[in-house]
Protein backbone atom coordinates (compact mmCIF):
# COMPACT_ATOMS: atom_id res chain seq x y z
CA UNK A 1 0.00 0.00 0.00
CA UNK A 2 2.70 2.44 0.76
CA UNK A 3 4.54 1.41 -2.62
CA UNK A 4 1.21 2.18 -4.23
CA UNK A 5 0.69 5.45 -2.21
CA UNK A 6 4.41 7.09 -3.35
CA UNK A 7 4.06 5.37 -7.09
CA UNK A 8 0.86 7.47 -6.81
CA UNK A 9 2.39 10.68 -6.13
CA UNK A 10 5.29 10.29 -8.51
CA UNK A 11 2.65 9.67 -11.01
CA UNK A 12 0.86 12.58 -10.11
CA UNK A 13 4.00 14.65 -10.32
CA UNK A 14 4.71 13.25 -13.64
CA UNK A 15 1.73 13.94 -15.10
CA UNK A 16 1.87 17.41 -13.94
CA UNK A 17 5.35 18.11 -15.11
CA UNK A 18 3.65 16.83 -18.33
CA UNK A 19 0.47 19.06 -18.63
CA UNK A 20 2.25 21.95 -18.04
CA UNK A 21 5.33 20.67 -20.74
CA UNK A 22 2.78 20.59 -23.23
CA UNK A 23 0.59 23.46 -22.35
CA UNK A 24 3.66 25.84 -22.26
CA UNK A 25 4.71 24.20 -25.90
CA UNK A 26 1.36 24.77 -27.41
CA UNK A 27 2.11 28.68 -26.02
CA UNK A 28 5.53 29.26 -27.24
CA UNK A 29 4.48 27.78 -30.52
CA UNK A 30 1.60 30.34 -30.39
CA UNK A 31 3.44 33.21 -29.50
CA UNK A 32 6.71 32.41 -32.06
CA UNK A 33 3.82 31.88 -34.97
CA UNK A 34 2.45 35.44 -33.78
CA UNK A 35 5.73 36.96 -33.77
CA UNK A 36 6.98 35.36 -37.23
CA UNK A 37 3.78 37.35 -39.16
CA UNK A 38 4.29 40.56 -37.24
CA UNK A 39 8.02 40.48 -38.62
CA UNK A 40 7.71 38.48 -41.59
CA UNK A 41 9.87 40.04 -44.62
CA UNK A 42 6.08 40.52 -45.99
CA UNK A 43 6.11 43.61 -44.02
CA UNK A 44 9.58 44.44 -44.45
CA UNK A 45 11.72 44.67 -46.60
CA UNK A 46 9.25 43.36 -49.51
CA UNK A 47 6.58 46.12 -48.11
CA UNK A 48 6.31 48.90 -50.71
CA UNK A 49 4.53 50.89 -47.48
CA UNK A 50 7.02 50.33 -45.26
CA UNK A 51 9.69 51.04 -47.97
CA UNK A 52 8.19 54.46 -48.63
CA UNK A 53 7.63 55.63 -44.74
CA UNK A 54 11.16 54.83 -44.55
CA UNK A 55 12.24 56.91 -47.23
CA UNK A 56 10.05 59.72 -46.34
CA UNK A 57 11.10 59.82 -42.69
CA UNK A 58 14.88 60.26 -44.51
CA UNK A 59 13.64 63.14 -46.47
CA UNK A 60 11.53 65.02 -44.69
CA UNK A 61 14.59 65.49 -42.32
CA UNK A 62 16.96 66.02 -45.08
CA UNK A 63 14.12 68.96 -45.85
CA UNK A 64 14.54 70.13 -42.28
CA UNK A 65 18.06 70.03 -41.98
CA UNK A 66 18.60 71.96 -45.60
CA UNK A 67 21.26 73.93 -45.25
CA UNK A 68 23.03 76.19 -48.49
CA UNK A 69 26.31 74.95 -48.86
CA UNK A 70 29.24 78.38 -50.08
CA UNK A 71 29.26 76.21 -53.40
CA UNK A 72 25.54 75.92 -53.74
CA UNK A 73 25.26 79.24 -52.87
CA UNK A 74 27.41 79.94 -55.44
CA UNK A 75 25.68 78.26 -58.12
CA UNK A 76 22.02 79.70 -57.24
CA UNK A 77 23.40 83.65 -57.24
CA UNK A 78 24.44 82.38 -60.56
CA UNK A 79 21.29 81.49 -61.74
CA UNK A 80 19.21 84.02 -60.42
CA UNK A 81 21.67 86.42 -62.27
CA UNK A 82 21.81 84.46 -65.84
CA UNK A 83 17.25 84.74 -64.82
CA UNK A 84 17.72 88.05 -64.81
CA UNK A 85 19.56 89.23 -67.57
CA UNK A 86 17.23 87.08 -69.50
CA UNK A 87 14.33 88.72 -68.02
CA UNK A 88 15.93 92.18 -69.03
CA UNK A 89 16.94 90.78 -72.77
CA UNK A 90 13.49 89.42 -73.41
CA UNK A 91 11.85 92.78 -72.11
CA UNK A 92 14.06 94.89 -74.27
CA UNK A 93 13.02 92.68 -77.11
CA UNK A 94 9.36 92.86 -76.93
CA UNK A 95 9.77 96.86 -76.16
CA UNK A 96 12.13 97.33 -79.09
CA UNK A 97 9.93 95.56 -81.73
CA UNK A 98 8.22 97.82 -84.15
CA UNK A 99 4.80 99.26 -82.48
CA UNK A 100 1.97 99.70 -84.68
CA UNK A 101 -0.34 101.57 -82.05
CA UNK A 102 -0.03 104.94 -80.50
CA UNK A 103 0.24 103.97 -77.18
CA UNK A 104 3.04 102.10 -78.31
CA UNK A 105 5.11 103.86 -79.82
CA UNK A 106 5.12 106.37 -76.86
CA UNK A 107 5.85 103.55 -74.34
CA UNK A 108 9.49 102.80 -77.08
CA UNK A 109 9.67 106.43 -77.13
CA UNK A 110 9.69 106.98 -73.28
CA UNK A 111 11.82 103.77 -72.75
CA UNK A 112 14.21 104.81 -74.89
CA UNK A 113 14.85 108.24 -73.60
CA UNK A 114 14.52 107.50 -70.24
CA UNK A 115 16.01 103.80 -69.41
CA UNK A 116 20.16 102.66 -69.96
CA UNK A 117 20.45 99.23 -70.98
CA UNK A 118 23.49 98.88 -69.51
CA UNK A 119 22.33 100.46 -66.21
CA UNK A 120 20.34 97.61 -66.25
CA UNK A 121 22.50 94.75 -66.49
CA UNK A 122 24.40 96.80 -63.98
CA UNK A 123 21.55 96.59 -61.09
CA UNK A 124 21.48 92.50 -62.05
CA UNK A 125 24.28 91.63 -58.96
CA UNK A 126 22.46 93.92 -56.80
CA UNK A 127 19.14 92.21 -57.40
CA UNK A 128 20.61 88.69 -57.19
CA UNK A 129 22.01 89.58 -53.83
CA UNK A 130 19.61 90.86 -52.10
CA UNK A 131 17.42 87.77 -53.91
CA UNK A 132 19.51 85.79 -52.15
CA UNK A 133 19.55 87.45 -48.93
CA UNK A 134 15.84 86.90 -48.84
CA UNK A 135 16.24 82.67 -49.37
CA UNK A 136 18.43 82.50 -46.61
CA UNK A 137 16.21 84.20 -43.98
CA UNK A 138 14.88 81.90 -41.54
CA UNK A 139 10.99 82.26 -42.66
CA UNK A 140 11.59 81.99 -46.22
CA UNK A 141 13.92 78.42 -45.28
CA UNK A 142 10.50 77.61 -43.74
CA UNK A 143 8.22 78.22 -46.11
CA UNK A 144 10.52 76.35 -48.84
CA UNK A 145 10.38 73.35 -46.46
CA UNK A 146 6.81 73.35 -45.83
CA UNK A 147 6.52 72.76 -49.87
CA UNK A 148 8.97 70.65 -50.06
CA UNK A 149 7.22 68.25 -47.03
CA UNK A 150 3.29 68.91 -48.59
CA UNK A 151 4.20 67.61 -51.78
CA UNK A 152 6.32 64.91 -50.55
CA UNK A 153 3.42 63.51 -48.20
CA UNK A 154 0.79 64.27 -51.42
CA UNK A 155 3.24 61.86 -53.15
CA UNK A 156 3.23 59.79 -49.69
CA UNK A 157 -0.61 58.92 -49.94
CA UNK A 158 -0.69 58.18 -53.16
CA UNK A 159 1.94 55.34 -52.52
CA UNK A 160 1.02 52.26 -51.11
CA UNK A 161 0.40 48.50 -51.28
CA UNK A 162 -3.15 47.73 -51.80
CA UNK A 163 -1.93 43.66 -52.19
CA UNK A 164 -1.10 43.85 -48.30
CA UNK A 165 -4.17 45.37 -46.84
CA UNK A 166 -5.96 42.19 -45.55
CA UNK A 167 -2.63 41.53 -44.07
CA UNK A 168 -1.96 44.73 -42.34
CA UNK A 169 -5.56 44.38 -40.74
CA UNK A 170 -4.29 40.89 -39.37
CA UNK A 171 -1.26 42.20 -37.89
CA UNK A 172 -2.90 45.08 -36.42
CA UNK A 173 -4.89 42.80 -34.37
CA UNK A 174 -2.02 40.90 -33.32
CA UNK A 175 -0.74 44.01 -32.01
CA UNK A 176 -3.93 44.68 -30.20
CA UNK A 177 -3.81 41.26 -28.84
CA UNK A 178 -0.77 41.85 -27.10
CA UNK A 179 -2.01 45.51 -26.01
CA UNK A 180 1.13 47.13 -27.76
CA UNK A 181 1.24 49.88 -30.02
CA UNK A 182 3.96 49.38 -32.21
CA UNK A 183 6.03 46.09 -33.97
CA UNK A 184 9.01 47.17 -31.37
CA UNK A 185 6.96 47.16 -28.24
CA UNK A 186 5.74 43.90 -29.69
CA UNK A 187 9.24 42.53 -30.21
CA UNK A 188 10.22 43.63 -26.40
CA UNK A 189 7.15 41.79 -25.08
CA UNK A 190 7.06 38.81 -27.11
CA UNK A 191 10.95 38.11 -26.51
CA UNK A 192 10.67 38.56 -22.81
CA UNK A 193 7.49 35.88 -22.43
CA UNK A 194 9.46 33.52 -25.12
CA UNK A 195 12.43 33.53 -22.63
CA UNK A 196 10.63 32.77 -19.14
CA UNK A 197 8.54 30.53 -21.15
CA UNK A 198 11.54 28.59 -22.61
CA UNK A 199 13.01 28.24 -18.95
CA UNK A 200 9.81 26.95 -17.46
CA UNK A 201 9.24 24.26 -19.96
CA UNK A 202 12.61 22.76 -19.73
CA UNK A 203 12.19 22.71 -15.76
CA UNK A 204 9.12 20.74 -16.33
CA UNK A 205 10.60 18.55 -18.90
CA UNK A 206 13.69 18.09 -16.63
CA UNK A 207 10.92 17.08 -13.98
CA UNK A 208 9.25 14.82 -15.94
CA UNK A 209 12.44 12.67 -16.85
CA UNK A 210 13.49 12.94 -13.00
CA UNK A 211 10.20 11.65 -12.18
CA UNK A 212 11.33 8.56 -14.68
CA UNK A 213 14.88 8.38 -13.34
CA UNK A 214 13.05 7.89 -9.99
CA UNK A 215 10.91 5.06 -11.40
CA UNK A 216 13.63 3.44 -12.68
CA UNK A 217 15.78 3.77 -9.08
CA UNK A 218 13.06 1.87 -7.35
CA UNK A 219 13.28 -1.08 -9.71
CA UNK A 220 16.67 -1.28 -8.37
CA UNK A 221 16.08 -0.97 -4.83
CA UNK A 222 13.17 -3.86 -5.34
CA UNK A 223 14.96 -5.63 -7.35
CA UNK A 224 14.67 -8.64 -4.68
CA UNK A 225 10.88 -8.02 -4.00
CA UNK A 226 8.84 -10.13 -6.50
CA UNK A 227 5.52 -9.56 -4.77
CA UNK A 228 6.13 -5.77 -5.79
CA UNK A 229 6.73 -6.04 -9.14
CA UNK A 230 3.43 -5.92 -10.99
CA UNK A 231 2.08 -3.30 -9.09
CA UNK A 232 5.97 -1.18 -9.93
CA UNK A 233 5.67 -2.47 -13.77
CA UNK A 234 1.38 -1.09 -14.08
CA UNK A 235 2.78 2.22 -12.41
CA UNK A 236 6.15 1.86 -14.84
CA UNK A 237 3.37 1.79 -17.86
CA UNK A 238 1.29 4.48 -16.92
CA UNK A 239 4.72 6.91 -16.35
CA UNK A 240 5.47 5.51 -20.30
CA UNK A 241 1.65 7.00 -21.57
CA UNK A 242 2.81 10.02 -19.87
CA UNK A 243 6.05 10.53 -21.40
CA UNK A 244 4.27 8.74 -24.87
CA UNK A 245 1.46 11.75 -24.74
CA UNK A 246 3.90 14.55 -23.84
CA UNK A 247 6.59 13.46 -26.86
CA UNK A 248 3.69 13.19 -29.58
CA UNK A 249 1.91 15.81 -28.67
CA UNK A 250 5.00 18.41 -28.34
CA UNK A 251 6.71 20.56 -30.33
CA UNK A 252 10.12 18.44 -31.07
CA UNK A 253 11.64 20.74 -33.74
CA UNK A 254 11.65 24.40 -35.13
CA UNK A 255 12.71 25.63 -37.94
CA UNK A 256 13.62 29.93 -38.16
CA UNK A 257 15.04 31.68 -40.84
CA UNK A 258 15.57 35.04 -40.37
CA UNK A 259 17.39 38.38 -41.61
CA UNK A 260 18.61 39.83 -38.15
CA UNK A 261 19.45 43.17 -39.99
CA UNK A 262 20.05 44.80 -42.64
CA UNK A 263 21.68 48.41 -42.47
CA UNK A 264 22.11 50.58 -45.29
CA UNK A 265 23.08 54.88 -46.21
CA UNK A 266 20.31 56.78 -48.01
CA UNK A 267 21.12 60.67 -48.43
CA UNK A 268 23.72 60.27 -45.23
CA UNK A 269 21.11 58.50 -43.18
CA UNK A 270 20.86 54.59 -42.25
CA UNK A 271 17.53 52.82 -43.21
CA UNK A 272 17.32 49.87 -41.27
CA UNK A 273 15.32 46.22 -41.08
CA UNK A 274 15.54 44.10 -37.74
CA UNK A 275 14.18 40.00 -37.33
CA UNK A 276 12.76 40.41 -40.90
CA UNK A 277 11.67 36.37 -40.73
CA UNK A 278 12.42 34.23 -43.89
CA UNK A 279 10.69 31.29 -43.03
CA UNK A 280 9.12 29.86 -39.91
CA UNK A 281 7.88 25.96 -38.59
CA UNK A 282 7.29 24.58 -35.45
CA UNK A 283 5.64 20.84 -35.35
CA UNK A 284 4.85 17.67 -33.22
CA UNK A 285 4.83 14.55 -34.36
CA UNK A 286 0.85 15.11 -34.20
CA UNK A 287 0.99 17.68 -36.27
CA UNK A 288 3.04 15.90 -38.42
CA UNK A 289 0.60 13.31 -38.62
CA UNK A 290 -2.25 15.83 -39.31
CA UNK A 291 -0.32 17.96 -41.79
CA UNK A 292 0.15 14.92 -44.33
CA UNK A 293 -3.19 13.98 -44.13
CA UNK A 294 -5.32 16.87 -44.58
CA UNK A 295 -3.10 17.56 -48.02
CA UNK A 296 -5.46 15.25 -49.49
CA UNK A 297 -2.57 13.43 -51.81
CA UNK A 298 -2.01 10.21 -51.46
CA UNK A 299 1.66 9.69 -51.14
CA UNK A 300 1.11 12.39 -47.94
CA UNK A 301 -1.80 10.55 -46.69
CA UNK A 302 0.07 6.57 -46.66
CA UNK A 303 2.85 8.27 -45.43
CA UNK A 304 0.57 9.95 -42.48
CA UNK A 305 -0.90 6.79 -41.96
CA UNK A 306 2.49 4.91 -41.36
CA UNK A 307 3.82 7.28 -39.07
CA UNK A 308 0.62 7.13 -36.89
CA UNK A 309 0.50 3.04 -37.18
CA UNK A 310 4.19 2.56 -35.98
CA UNK A 311 4.95 5.43 -34.25
CA UNK A 312 1.96 6.26 -32.46
CA UNK A 313 -0.06 2.82 -32.64
CA UNK A 314 1.93 0.43 -32.22
CA UNK A 315 3.80 1.73 -29.31
CA UNK A 316 0.59 2.48 -27.32
CA UNK A 317 -0.57 -1.37 -28.24
CA UNK A 318 2.74 -2.53 -27.00
CA UNK A 319 2.51 -0.61 -23.42
CA UNK A 320 -1.48 -1.84 -23.32
CA UNK A 321 -0.51 -5.51 -23.84
CA UNK A 322 2.39 -5.63 -21.59
CA UNK A 323 -0.33 -4.38 -19.15
CA UNK A 324 -2.75 -6.74 -19.76
CA UNK A 325 0.21 -9.55 -19.74
CA UNK A 326 1.33 -8.71 -16.18
CA UNK A 327 -2.25 -8.38 -14.76
CA UNK A 328 -3.73 -11.44 -16.38
CA UNK A 329 -2.64 -14.15 -14.25
CA UNK A 330 -2.76 -16.69 -15.97
CA UNK A 331 -6.08 -15.78 -18.55
CA UNK A 332 -4.70 -13.46 -21.10
CA UNK A 333 -0.85 -15.09 -21.09
CA UNK A 334 -1.56 -17.58 -23.70
CA UNK A 335 -3.62 -15.02 -25.99
CA UNK A 336 -1.17 -14.53 -29.07
CA UNK A 337 -2.28 -11.03 -30.15
CA UNK A 338 -1.51 -10.11 -26.53
CA UNK A 339 1.44 -11.99 -26.45
CA UNK A 340 2.78 -10.74 -29.96
CA UNK A 341 2.49 -7.11 -29.00
CA UNK A 342 4.15 -7.70 -25.90
CA UNK A 343 7.12 -9.10 -26.90
CA UNK A 344 7.21 -9.12 -30.94
CA UNK A 345 5.66 -5.93 -31.90
CA UNK A 346 9.49 -3.89 -30.99
CA UNK A 347 10.80 -4.90 -34.16
CA UNK A 348 7.69 -3.24 -36.03
CA UNK A 349 7.49 -0.14 -33.48
CA UNK A 350 9.14 2.68 -35.07
CA UNK A 351 9.55 5.42 -32.22
CA UNK A 352 12.95 5.03 -32.29
CA UNK A 353 13.34 5.00 -36.31
CA UNK A 354 11.52 8.20 -35.29
CA UNK A 355 13.77 10.18 -32.96
CA UNK A 356 17.07 9.49 -35.53
CA UNK A 357 14.85 10.43 -37.94
CA UNK A 358 14.12 13.93 -36.63
CA UNK A 359 17.84 14.48 -35.36
CA UNK A 360 19.02 13.79 -39.09
CA UNK A 361 15.66 16.09 -40.22
CA UNK A 362 17.31 18.84 -37.61
CA UNK A 363 20.82 18.52 -38.83
CA UNK A 364 20.05 18.57 -42.56
CA UNK A 365 17.76 21.34 -42.40
CA UNK A 366 20.17 23.58 -39.95
CA UNK A 367 23.05 22.69 -42.47
CA UNK A 368 21.06 24.01 -45.36
CA UNK A 369 19.87 27.17 -44.03
CA UNK A 370 23.79 27.80 -42.82
CA UNK A 371 24.62 27.31 -46.42
CA UNK A 372 21.60 29.33 -48.15
CA UNK A 373 21.45 32.02 -45.51
CA UNK A 374 25.68 32.59 -45.99
CA UNK A 375 25.30 34.48 -48.96
CA UNK A 376 22.96 36.61 -47.98
CA UNK A 377 25.45 38.32 -45.20
CA UNK A 378 26.61 41.20 -47.05
CA UNK A 379 28.96 43.81 -45.74
CA UNK A 380 30.19 46.87 -47.49
CA UNK A 381 30.74 50.54 -46.94
CA UNK A 382 26.56 50.93 -48.35
CA UNK A 383 25.34 47.73 -47.09
CA UNK A 384 25.47 45.44 -44.07
CA UNK A 385 23.38 42.41 -43.72
CA UNK A 386 23.79 40.00 -40.97
CA UNK A 387 21.39 36.90 -41.05
CA UNK A 388 20.37 34.02 -38.48
CA UNK A 389 19.16 29.98 -38.24
CA UNK A 390 17.40 29.91 -35.02
CA UNK A 391 16.34 26.29 -36.21
CA UNK A 392 16.58 24.17 -32.71
CA UNK A 393 15.33 20.81 -31.36
CA UNK A 394 12.13 21.47 -28.44
CA UNK A 395 11.68 20.05 -25.27
CA UNK A 396 9.02 17.56 -27.41
CA UNK A 397 11.91 15.55 -29.26
CA UNK A 398 13.72 15.36 -25.55
CA UNK A 399 10.84 13.80 -23.86
CA UNK A 400 10.22 11.76 -27.05
CA UNK A 401 13.86 10.45 -26.77
CA UNK A 402 13.11 9.95 -23.11
CA UNK A 403 10.05 7.63 -23.89
CA UNK A 404 11.96 5.61 -26.82
CA UNK A 405 15.08 4.90 -24.35
CA UNK A 406 12.18 4.26 -20.91
CA UNK A 407 10.40 1.38 -23.55
CA UNK A 408 13.61 -0.15 -24.12
CA UNK A 409 14.14 -0.64 -20.44
CA UNK A 410 10.82 -1.54 -19.77
CA UNK A 411 10.79 -4.09 -22.63
CA UNK A 412 13.78 -5.79 -21.12
CA UNK A 413 12.20 -5.94 -17.67
CA UNK A 414 9.09 -7.52 -18.85
CA UNK A 415 11.46 -10.24 -20.60
CA UNK A 416 13.28 -10.36 -16.75
CA UNK A 417 9.92 -11.23 -15.50
CA UNK A 418 8.81 -14.39 -17.69
CA UNK A 419 10.36 -17.14 -18.16
CA UNK A 420 11.89 -17.19 -21.48
CA UNK A 421 11.03 -20.41 -23.22
CA UNK A 422 6.93 -20.91 -21.80
CA UNK A 423 6.30 -17.26 -21.95
CA UNK A 424 4.57 -17.65 -18.62
CA UNK A 425 4.83 -14.80 -15.76
CA UNK A 426 8.09 -15.80 -12.64
CA UNK A 427 6.84 -16.04 -9.57
CA UNK A 428 4.92 -12.93 -9.02
CA UNK A 429 2.56 -12.34 -5.87
CA UNK A 430 -0.25 -10.36 -7.90
CA UNK A 431 -2.83 -10.28 -5.10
Amino acid sequence: AVLIASLSVLLVIAGFCGYKVHRLSARQETIKGDYSTVNNITFGLLSVSEWRDKIVAVVNKRIRDFRLTRAQEKDIHHEISRALHSLIDTTVDMIERPQRTIGGKLRKLAFNTLVNRKDLDKLVPVFSKKIMEEIKKPETRRKLSHLAESKLEEWEQGTYDRSLEAEKRAMDSLLDKYHVRDVQEFNEVTAKALSAIRETTYHYAFGLLGCILVMLSLWWFLRKRPELHTALYIMSILSAVILLLVGLTTTMIEIDARIQSLDFRLMGETISFKNQVLFFQSKSIVDVVGLLIRTGKYDAIIVGVLILCFSIVFPVTKLLSAGIYILSRRGWTKNRVIEYFAFKSGKWSMADVMVVAILMTYIGFNGILDSELSGLNIHNDTLTSITTNQTSLQPGYIVFTGFVLYGLVLAQILKNLTHPHDGKLAEINVR
